[in-house]
C-alpha cells in the first residue's frame, strides 16, 4: 500500500514537473479538475503539452467577459438564426462605415438579452469595442444613467474610484475632454465658461460631447453599442440616443436596443434603421427547447405538453417552469436528461410566469428566501458590499446563501473585481420577489440600504443622491426623503432633464406631507413649488405650472412670507397672460412689482416688469408696455445680460423680442429691426437655445408686420429648425403660427395651412389661450376660399378678444372679417364695411399704424368694387402715404395697383 501511494506521488509531481517547465513567472496555471469551477467567469487558456507526462494543463487569461443578463447556466438559443444573421448583416454594414441602429422588440421572457448575448460573444474576438448598458424599472428618474454607464465602461472606471483616479483614467483615453463628461460622472469640471451656462445649453453640449466621443471612437475601430430595456428609459438617455441616431449613419457605430412593444421612439424613417421582432416559440420550437433542457424520454412528452400550452412560447416561462418541476420533485436527473417522477395526471403547472416565480420563491429555504428579499429591495443590480451591509450577517452564511441562490438561478455574479457584484437574472425575478416583501419588512430593507448607502459612499453622496432618494422615500425616512428627493431634482433640472426633475420634486412633497408642519416645512413645501414651476414650463404644462404656484401663493400667504409670495405672483402673471386673463394679470403683476420694491429685491423686479409689460401689450396700451420693456433693458446691462432670474430664456432678451412686438405692431420698423437684431446678437453670444428661439421670432415678426416676407419666412423657418432641434414646446406656437402665416401670404398655401392648423391645436391643448392664431387660420382659410371656415374661426377670435380685453387682437380679428366677407359672392358690402371701420377706429385709439394703412387699404378696394370711386381714392391714397412712411413696400405696391384700377 505505502509503495502504490509512494507510485501515485512520483507521477503527480513528474506530471506537474513537465508542466511548470513551461511557465513563466506571474503565470497562473489551472488544472482540468479545476477548470470546470472557473471557465464561467474568467478566460481559460490551454497550456502547450512539455514531454508526454505532461498533464492536460491550462493558464488562467483573464476575467471573462459580463453577460447580458443571462445567467451562469445558459440556455439553448433555439430558431433565433435568422435574427443572429440580421444583426451579422448590419455589423458588415457598419464595418464599412454605415452605421446601423437595431432595434429588437419582444415581450417580457422571449429571449431578448439572450439573443443580444449570442451575437455579442460572437465578436468578442474581433477588432470591436462592446459596450452594454441598461435603463432600470427604478431608475427612470435618474437622467443618464444607462450613458454613465456606458462612460464608466469606455473610461474602464471602477466603482470605488476616487474623483482623482476617475480623472485621470478619463483623461489618459481622452486628453481633450468636454466638461460635459466631467460633469456627467460629477467630477468638478474647473471650466468658467462651462459654469456659466445654463441647463438647456449644458443638455444641448452634453449630447454632442457623448456623440462625438463615440463617433471619434469610432473612426479608430467599430464601435457596438448595446442598450437594453429602453422602455424604461429616461429622457435624457432617449435625447443623447436621438443624436447619436441622426449622426451615426457615416460611421462605424452598430447600435443594439431593446424593448418591450409599448415602448416608441422616432427613427422609423431613418435609412439606417431596422427592427427585429423577437416572437414567442412556435409550439415545435418549444418542444426543441424543452428537449434541450428536459431531455427526451417518452414519459416526459404530457409534461413538455401542458407547459407549451401554459407557456405559449415563451421561453423564460418555459425555462422557470422546468427549474419549478425539478424543485418539487417532479423531474429527477441532470440538466437534459430528467426524468419524470410523479404521474402525469398529478402535476400541476402555474397558470402564469409570476406564479411560476412565486412558488419557486416560496419554496426557498427561509433564510435565503430572506436574504434574495433584501437583494430585491436594493436593485436589479446588488453591490456586495452593500447587500452584505444591509443583510449584517457574517461572511460564511453570507458567501453560502448567494452559493445557493445562484444555483437556483435567481441571482448571477456581474462583476468579480474590483467589486463583487450581482444581478437577479430576469426583471421579472426581481419584480415578482420585490412584490412579496411585506410591507412593514420592506420599508425597513429599504431605510436599512440607505443607511448603508450613507455610510460606504460618504465621500461620494452627490453620485449616489438618486438612489439614496428611491430608498429614503420608500423607506418612510420623511426628512431625508424630502432633502434628497430636492437634491436629486436640482440636478436632473441642472441637465434640463425636466421630466425627470418633476418626478423628483414631486416626490419630495410626499414626502414632506408626512412631517409636522411648522414654518420651516412650509417654507419648503413652497420652495417644492416654485422648483416644480422652473422644471414645468419648459415642459409646456401650464395647468400643473398654475396648480402648483396656487397652493404656494395660499402657503406663503399663510405664514406672511411676502419674498415668495412675490415671486410666486411674478410666475402667476405670465400665467394668466398665458390664459388672456388680463386683469387678474395686472392685479398680481403689480403685487409682485410692489413687493419687489418694498424688499429691494431686484431679480424679482426685471421678471414682474417683463410680465406687466407683456400684460399690457396684449391690452393695447403700448406707451406702458414699452415703459416696461425699456425698464428691463436700462436694467439688465454687463453681466446681468446673461442673468435668468428664473426664467427659462434671459430676460434681456425677452424684454427685447416683445419690444420688437411692440414696435412693429406701432410701424416703428427701423427701430423694431435694429432691436430685434440687437435681441438675436446677445443670444448668439450666450448660444442658449430658448433665447435664441426667441430672438428670431421677434426679428420675424418685425418682418412679418413690414410685409417682407421673404426675410420675415427665412427668419421663421431658421427658429423652426432650432425649435424643431432642442424640442422647446413653450415657443412651438409662437414660431408655427407666425411661418405658417408668412408661408400663406408667400403663396405656399399648403405648407402655411399646415402648420398654421397644427398651431391652432398646440394652442388649444396647451392651454395657451390666444385669439391670434385663429385670427392667421381664417385668413389662411380665405385665401384657399374657404370662406365659411374662414368667417367661423374670425367670429370666434373676435368674441374671445373681446371677451378677454384684447383689444389689438380685436381690431386684427374685425379686419380680417372685412377681408373675407369682402370677397363672398355676393359681397355683403355693409358688413365688410362695418367690420373695417371698427377695425380702423380701434387701430387708430391703438396707434397701430400698420393696422390703420391695411383698413383703409381694405376700405379703398372695397369702395372701388362697390362703385364709391372718390371714397375709394381717399382711402388708397391715405394707405399709399402710410405705406410709403412706414418703408412698408409690399402694402405700397398694393395700394398704389388699386389707385391705377379707380
Amino acid at each position: 500500500m505505502a509503495r502504490l501511494e509512494h507510485e501515485s506521488k512520483r507521477e503527480v509531481c513528474t506530471q506537474l514537473d513537465a508542466v511548470m517547465a513551461n511557465t513563466q513567472p506571474g503565470l497562473i496555471l489551472v488544472s482540468e479538475a479545476t477548470r470546470a469551477f472557473l471557465d464561467r467567469r474568467f478566460v481559460i487558456a490551454p497550456l502547450a503539452a512539455n514531454g508526454k507526462h505532461a498533464a492536460k494543463a491550462y493558464r488562467l487569461a483573464g476575467l471573462g467577459r459580463t453577460p447580458l443578463g443571462v445567467g451562469d447556466q445558459l440556455t439553448p438559443l433555439v430558431a433565433r438564426d435568422r435574427e443572429l444573421e440580421r444583426l451579422a448583416e448590419a455589423l458588415e454594414h457598419t464595418r464599412k462605415g454605415r452605421g446601423q441602429v437595431i432595434g429588437v422588440v419582444g415581450e417580457p421572457g422571449v429571449g431578448k438579452s439572450r439573443l443580444f448575448w449570442e451575437f455579442i460573444e460572437s465578436q468578442r474576438s474581433r477588432d470591436a469595442l462592446i459596450l452594454v448598458s441598461s435603463a432600470a424599472s427604478y431608475a427612470k428618474a435618474t437622467p443618464y444613467l444607462p450613458v454613465i454607464d456606458l462612460l464608466k465602461l469606455y473610461f474602464q472606471i471602477e466603482p470605488h474610484d476616487d474623483a482623482g483616479t476617475v480623472r485621470e483614467r478619463m483623461t489618459r483615453r481622452s486628453p481633450a475632454l468636454p466638461p460635459a463628461l466631467l460633469a456627467l460622472l460629477d467630477l468638478p469640471a474647473d471650466d468658467s465658461e462651462w459654469s456659466a451656462l445654463d441647463p438647456s445649453q449644458k443638455r444641448r453640449r452634453t449630447l454632442e460631447a457623448v456623440k462625438l466621443l463615440i463617433l471619434e471612437e469610432s473612426r479608430r475601430q467599430p464601435v457596438i453599442l448595446v442598450v437594453e430595456d429602453l422602455h424604461w428609459i429616461d429622457s435624457a438617455t432617449q435625447a443623447v440616443l436621438d443624436t447619436l441616431v441622426d449622426s451615426l449613419a457615416s460611421h462605424r457605430v452598430l447600435l443594439l436596443v431593446s424593448y418591450r412593444p409599448e415602448y416608441q421612439h422616432t427613427w422609423g424613417n431613418k435609412s439606417c434603421y431596422a427592427q427585429i421582432r423577437v416572437d414567442p416559440l412556435s409550439v415545435e420550437n418549444a418542444r426543441a427547447f424543452l428537449d434541450s433542457l428536459v431531455g427526451q424520454e417518452v414519459a416526459t412528452a404530457a409534461l413538455k405538453a401542458v407547459l407549451i400550452d401554459r407557456a405559449g412560447g415563451n421561453s423564460f416561462f418555459l425555462e422557470e417552469s422546468v427549474r419549478a418541476a425539478v424543485e418539487t420533485g417532479v423531474l429527477v436527473g441532470d440538466r437534459g436528461h430528467y426524468r419524470l417522477a410523479l404521474p402525469a395526471h398529478d402535476i400541476q403547472v402555474p397558470a402564469t410566469v409570476h406564479a411560476v416565480l412565486e412558488a419557486r420563491i416560496g419554496r426557498l429555504p427561509p433564510d435565503d428566501k430572506a436574504l434574495l428579499q433584501i437583494a430585491a429591495a436594493i436593485g436589479k443590480d446588488v453591490p456586495f458590499a452593500l447587500l452584505r451591509a444591509v443583510a449584517d450577517l457574517p461572511e460564511e452564511p453570507l458567501s453560502a446563501g448567494l452559493m445557493r441562490l445562484r444555483r437556483t438561478e435567481f441571482l448571477y455574479e456581474t462583476t468579480l473585481v474590483p467589486e463583487l457584484q450581482y444581478a437577479f437574472k430576469h426583471a421579472l425575478s426581481h419584480e415578482v420577489c420585490y412584490a412579496g416583501i411585506l410591507n412593514d419588512r420592506r420599508r425597513a430593507l429599504h431605510a436599512r440600504t440607505m443607511e448603508a448607502v450613507e455610510r460606504l459612499y460618504a465621500d461620494r453622496l452627490t453620485e449616489q443622491v438618486d438612489r439614496l432618494a428611491y430608498h429614503a422615500l420608500r423607506g418612510e425616512i420623511w426628512d431625508k426623503a424630502v432633502a434628497y428627493s430636492r437634491q436629486a431634482g436640482v440636478k436632473a433640472a441642472a441637465r434640463s432633464a425636466y421630466r425627470e426633475a418633476v418626478a423628483c420634486f414631486e416626490q419630495a412633497l410626499t414626502a414632506l406631507a408626512h412631517l409636522p408642519e411648522n414654518r420651516e416645512t412650509i417654507e419648503q413645501a413652497i420652495d417644492l413649488r416654485l422648483d416644480l414651476r422652473n422644471s414645468l414650463t419648459p415642459l409646456g404644462e401650464f395647468g400643473r405650472v398654475f396648480d402648483h404656484l396656487r397652493e404656494g401663493e395660499i402657503l406663503a400667504e399663510s405664514i406672511g412670507d411676502q419674498r415668495r409670495l412675490g415671486w410666486i405672483s411674478a410666475f402667476m402673471t405670465f400665467h394668466f397672460w398665458l390664459l388672456s386673463d388680463l386683469d387678474r394679470a395686472l392685479k398680481v403683476g403689480h403685487r409682485a412689482h410692489a413687493i419687489a420694491q418694498a424688499h429691494s429685491d431686484f431679480n424679482l423686479e426685471v421678471v414682474a416688469n417683463l410680465r406687466l409689460g407683456q400684460t399690457y401689450l396684449h391690452l393695447g396700451d403700448h406707451r406702458r408696455a414699452d415703459e416696461c420693456f425699456q425698464s428691463s433693458i436700462d436694467s439688465l446691462e454687463g453681466d446681468r445680460i446673461r442673468g435668468r432670474f428664473g426664467e427659462a430664456a434671459l430676460p434681456s432678451i425677452l424684454a427685447r423680442v416683445w419690444s420688437v412686438h411692440s414696435l412693429a405692431d406701432q410701424g416703428a420698423f427701423v427701430q423694431g429691426i435694429a432691436r430685434g437684431e440687437e435681441a438675436l446678437r446677445i443670444a448668439e453670444m450666450v448660444d442658449q437655445p430658448y433665447s435664441l428661439v426667441g430672438a428670431y421670432r421677434g426679428l420675424g415678426y418685425v418682418y412679418l408686420r413690414k410685409g417682407d416676407l421673404k426675410e420675415a419666412v427665412s427668419v421663421f423657418e431658421r427658429s423652426h429648425r432650432l425649435w424643431r432641434a432642442w424640442n422647446i414646446p413653450t415657443w412651438f406656437f409662437g414660431i408655427a403660427a407666425h411661418l405658417g402665416y408668412a408661408y400663406a401670404l408667400s403663396g405656399r398655401l399648403a405648407e402655411g395651412l399646415a402648420l398654421l392648423e397644427r398651431a391652432t391645436e398646440q394652442s388649444i391643448s396647451m392651454g395657451d389661450r390666444k385669439a391670434q392664431p385663429f385670427i392667421y387660420l381664417s385668413e389662411g382659410y380665405r385665401l384657399v376660399n374657404r370662406i365659411d371656415d374662414a368667417i367661423r374661426l374670425a367670429n370666434q377670435a373676435l368674441d374671445f378678444a373681446r371677451e378677454h380685453k384684447l383689444r389689438p387682437d380685436e381690431a386684427w380679428a374685425l379686419r380680417s372679417l372685412g377681408e373675407i366677407v369682402s370677397r363672398r359672392d355676393p359681397v355683403d358690402a355693409v358688413e365688410a364695411e362695418t367690420c373695417y371701420r371698427q377695425a380702423l377706429t380701434l387701430a387708430e385709439t391703438l396707434g397701430m399704424r400698420p393696422l390703420v394703412a391695411h383698413c383703409h387699404l381694405g376700405l379703398g378696394k372695397l369702395y372701388a368694387h362697390i362703385g364709391k370711386q372718390q371714397q375709394a381714392g381717399e382711402h388708397l391714397a391715405t394707405a399709399a402715404v402710410m405705406y410709403s412712411a412706414m418703408d412698408m413696400s409690399c402694402g405700397l405696391e398694393q395700394a398704389n395697383a388699386a389707385v391705377s384700377r379707380v
